[in-house]
């Protein structure tokens, strides 16, 4: 389906509202058009904003596969194309309910075209705002075809149930996801997990478990440039993180982009290295070769007054479950260490310890892992592994 959509608000900020119109894929055949408040003080860009949510909330009802959508405004589609960061914060929202919805489809484009090409939508977006002039609460106040009950575009409960999860399945593309070939009905509860910034430690190459370093000049950077991905990407529902500083530091950073709390887990604290903290590998292989030998193919050694690479997982593992069960069907970003990210791994692939030592996570890197419900053939995927496109 194709969508126009514009907006507008008088006074800027002022009453706004916004023009939809979403035509079959011949572009001529319109199949729904809306005129929607925005409200009595709003940016003309939050209009603009709110005219290609109200199309996109019409084409995933209308059962479209993918979508082109076109606007005038070159802000918004540089935005939602991800060329342009999206510093305002209510922009930011509007951003991440967008990305969601987005999901729902096989493919979404979006085109700049002059004004000139946008004079339905433009005219719908006035009609609007001569409503919210008149006194309208924001919602759909015209159009043809609106459903009777419009979609809320307010940001979805914290906790979504079961049920809730069933219906999201009634209405979103499985074609180009894992869901066609694990046998899922429900979408799965998808985890984010992304490595702190660079501390002195790190930088060093030394042994940092409990440790609590701050993270460096770089580090923060580092810690800036991933929420800024996340936030063009949007659809994190939840931010959890190790006590650490260097973690808590990594995910306010993220929090502040997207727009959300962060809740501390002691589970997800790094590997406790014993006697070995601090040190180098070579250092920590000087100190006591044969175990250090060992403990790197043995998941039950443990590092002298530390914690075995087995504890680890183990605790790890019943955070993970407790995620998944608080946050059924959602998105969760994880910050975290290198080994409690190898676990997560680990549980997703379903695979021994073996293949712990066969990965290698960059500071700030991002992985992607996913479960399913159990009606799945396979219940869970890697879907990205340590991503750092965002720091180049």
């Amino acid at each position: 389906m194709i969508i126009y959509a514009d907006g507008g608000s008088r006074g800027n900020p002022g009453i706004a509202g916004s023009g939809t119109v979403v035509y079959a894929a011949d572009g001529r055949t319109a199949l729904r058009d809306i005129v929607y408040v925005v409200g009595k003080r709003a940016t003309n860009n939050v209009a603009e904003y709110h005219g290609m949510l109200r199309g996109l909330e019409a084409a995933r009802d209308l059962g479209a596969r993918s979508v082109e959508v076109h606007m005038d405004s070159k802000l918004v589609v540089e935005q939602m194309s991800g060329r342009w960061k999206i510093k305002h914060p209510d922009m930011q929202k509007l951003a991440m309910e967008a990305r969601r919805l987005m999901d729902n489809f096989e493919s979404v484009t979006f085109t700049w075209v002059p004004r000139g090409r946008n004079e339905v939508a433009d005219a719908l977006s006035n009609q609007a705002m001569d409503a919210a002039a008149k006194g309208h609460e924001p919602g759909i106040v015209g159009g043809t075809s609106v459903p009777e009950s419009a979609p809320s575009s307010e940001a979805p409960d914290e906790h979504r149930g079961a049920d809730d999860c069933e219906i999201v399945a009634t209405t979103q593309s499985t074609s180009g996801t894992p869901a066609h070939w694990t046998g899922a009905t429900t979408p799965p509860t998808r985890f984010v997990l992304l490595r702190h910034g660079q501390t002195e430690m790190s930088a060093a190459k030394q042994y940092s478990g409990l440790s609590d370093p701050v993270l460096t000049d770089i580090g923060a950077g580092q810690a800036a440039a991933a929420a800024q991905m996340l936030a063009s990407r949007g659809g994190i529902d939840a931010i959890v993180t190790s006590p650490l500083t260097r973690c808590v530091q990594t995910a306010r950073a993220a929090a502040e982009v997207l727009g959300l709390e962060v809740e501390i887990i002691d589970g997800l604290i790094e590997q406790d290295f014993g006697e070995w903290e601090g040190r180098t590998f070579d250092e920590a292989h000087a100190m006591s070769p044969h175990l250090h030998e060992e403990w790197l193919s043995n998941p039950t050694i443990t590092p002298p007054g530390g914690e075995s690479l087995q504890q680890l997982h183990n605790r790890v593992r019943a955070v993970r479950r407790d995620l998944e069960q608080r946050y059924r069907c959602r998105t969760v970003l994880v910050v975290s260490h290198v080994t409690p990210i190898k676990s997560f791994i680990r549980q997703a692939l379903d695979a021994g310890p073996h293949v712990v030592s066969r990965m290698f996570l960059d500071l700030a890197s991002l992985s992607v892992v996913e479960f399913f419900g159990e009606e799945a053939r396979v219940g869970s995927t890697l879907r990205v592994f340590n991503d750092t496109a965002h720091l180049r």
